[in-house]
């Protein structure tokens, strides 16, 4: 029996969630052994997994202020850490970021080393700062620290820009997810998805979302890193393949080399679908110049440092001391994932193109690969396809196409694991994915409950009232997201890097002068948000429609243009305006100081 204060038994708790989680893995395991069908093993993962979530959610429930915006400040840092990694590891991470790396090359590291190095900014330039300052929001600390509601709205915009292209990105990943587990068309996915981000998010706010995302970070790395482990042992590249990559690496090039890049004329490409991709790059190319590489990297990692549902995590620990420990245990549980990532990509690739693994598909008969259980499963789900362009009745290397998303998700079928493991990998993903939209929803709801409706609306309004606007916008905002999801405007990695260039564009700068700089002012930070914004936004419009942009910057990287404009309007304005006050100057003066009460609020 479990006795005693939640928080006190939170190890058993999980524990007992872990062990529970694991014998139903391997109730799985025997039902397939006993001829359980793949649809129903994939609708028992995908259904038992938000049943837990969705129970989570309810026993979490709230109608306290404090504990819906900021989990009642009361989680411990190694949860933290781990319920952080859940709202950063999004399906982008999950899902996209092998396959980017798959068909991109090692170019495509630059997002990792950009999103883990990112929080080396957080933990050294923001986050206890930010807990230090006592608020529920990252608006709210722009409202408190520059004062006046025009910063204060103005933050809620650019979080509400940045949050939202985000969001549309991991509803399109629980779409997918759930269009191939459940057989049903993506377009209705995506609110099966919605409506599972909801049941997670909707009673409970951030105490909900916190016990949800560290239960959703259990069934992702499980569902990440055993498929990584499993396949290296099968196909002899050891068990722990981190230390193996370069021979597999070199084993990749040498088969790239045999079979050779082959360019395929408009005609043939114009027969592939929409969002498919082939191997057109060897493996081991950068595929990118230095400076591409630099400035991605740099870009994600202001990026990260601007992203308001990652500062949120930090408002929930007990003190500024637990903040800073946090962050190390958010980045220890981001790494177990990120440096699988290229492992798994490396492992995919290898069991589809080496001739000499019972699984490769090179040089066999079109006839025989389309006969292939799994091929006909993804290609149903219009995300593989095969073509004999040349006429000789076999698959050559630039005949067979994959989107990106499939890369993590179908690999345990193509390396011919148990369908247990590809359940698993779904169940994985969709954690992945309602784990950050669960974060992301809930940044903006709660922005515009708390900073507009009850900061500038209506000062007055009681929780009870504070709390059903935010319930309410959950919903809206939600429902947009699934719709614009539904669209597929962008692939789920362009939408979150532009997330990111987003943010940094507009917050990057007013967050970090707002600890560092005691003389940036509410019109500085007006200046500094509303021009890097807009400009960040006006320079991916003229990228997109042709414009050949300038210094290497790119659509992916236009976050750097604008965070620059930020940070010169924002000096220029400020200088050229009158200091804050010395309460202000204060107020900034004591959220440096680690010790202490919260500089509002009095709590620690």
């Amino acid at each position: 029996m479990i006795k005693g204060n939640f928080i006190d038994n939170l190890p058993k708790v999980y524990g007992i969630y872990t062990g529970g989680f694991i014998a139903f893995i391997l109730l799985m395991a025997i039902g397939e052994s006993m001829g359980m069908s793949a649809k129903a093993i994939g609708i028992c993962f995908v259904g038992f997994t938000i049943f837990i979530y969705a129970a989570i959610g309810w026993l979490s429930r709230t109608a306290q202020a404090s504990n819906y915006y900021v989990a009642g400040r009361q989680v411990p840092t190694v949860f933290n850490g781990m319920a952080t990694a859940a709202d950063w590891m999004s399906g982008a991470s999950f899902v996209a970021m092998a396959g980017g790396i798959y068909f991109k090359g090692y170019g495509y590291m630059a997002l990792l080393v950009g999103w883990t190095g990112g929080y080396v900014l957080v933990a050294t330039l923001l986050a206890p700062y930010l807990r230090k300052f006592g608020c529920y929001t990252v608006p709210d600390f722009v409202g408190t620290r520059y004062g006046g509601n025009a910063a204060r709205l103005l933050a809620v915009i650019v979080l509400t820009v940045a949050s939202f292209t985000y969001v549309t990105a991991q509803i399109n990943a629980t779409g997918t997810i759930a269009a191939v587990a459940l057989d049903i068309p993506f377009q209705y996915a995506v609110y099966v998805g919605l409506v599972s981000i909801l049941l997670c998010s909707m009673l409970g706010g951030m105490r909900g979302v916190t016990w949800t995302q560290v239960a959703q970070y259990i069934v992702l790395i499980i569902a990440y890193l055993l498929p990584v482990f499993w396949i290296s042992n099968n196909i002899g590249a050891g068990f722990f393949p981190h230390f193996m990559l370069a021979d597999e690496v070199a084993r990749i090039g040498e088969l790239e080399q045999q079979f050779g890049f082959v360019k395929n004329s408009a005609a043939d490409l114009a027969t592939v679908p929409k969002g498919l991709a082939g191997i057109t790059k060897a493996h081991s190319e950068v595929n990118a110049t230095p400076w591409a590489f630099i400035s991605l990297a740099l870009a994600m990692m202001m990026g990260t440092a601007s992203l308001p549902h990652v500062m949120m995590r930090f408002f929930t620990t007990p003190s500024v001391k637990a903040a800073r420990k946090s962050v190390g245990w958010s980045v220890f549980f981001i790494f177990l994932l990120y440096s699988s990532a290229p492992m798994l990509a490396t492992l995919s690739k290898l069991a589809l193109i080496d001739p000499n693994l019972p699984t490769g598909i090179i040089g066999k008969s079109i006839a025989e690969v389309q006969a292939i259980d799994w091929y006909q499963n993804w290609n149903q789900a219009n995300l593989m396809f095969v073509s004999d362009f040349n006429g000789n009745g076999t698959v050559e290397l630039n005949e067979f196409f994959m989107g990106g998303k499939a890369v993590v998700l179908a690999t345990p079928e193509i390396a011919g694991l148990p369908y247990v493991i590809s359940g698993l990998v779904a169940a994985g993903g969709l954690a992945a994915a309602m784990s950050t939209a669960d974060g992301l929803i809930l940044a903006i709801a709660n922005a515009i409950s708390h900073d507009v409706y009850y900061k500038m609306v209506d000062p007055k309004a009681e929780t009870a009232k504070r709390l059903v606007v935010a319930r309410v916008l959950l919903v809206v905002i939600g429902f947009a997201g699934a719709t614009i999801a539904a669209m597929e405007i962008q692939g789920i990695l362009g939408s979150v890097i532009w997330a990111f260039d987003f943010a940094m564009s507009g917050l990057f700068w007013p967050l970090v002068l707002g600890v560092w700089w005691k003389r940036a002012n509410k019109e500085g930070a007006i200046a500094g948000m509303a021009l890097g914004l807009i400009s960040g936004f006006a320079y991916l419009i003229w990228v997109r429609n042709g414009g050949s942009g300038f210094l290497g910057i790119t659509q992916l990287t236009f976050g750097i243009f604008g965070s620059t404009v930020s940070l010169i309007a924002m000096v220029v304005v400020s200088l050229m305006t009158s200091e804050p006050s010395a309460a202000t100057q204060k107020m900034v003066d004591e959220s440096r100081v680690p010790a202490g009460n919260a500089v509002i609020g009095g709590q620690k």
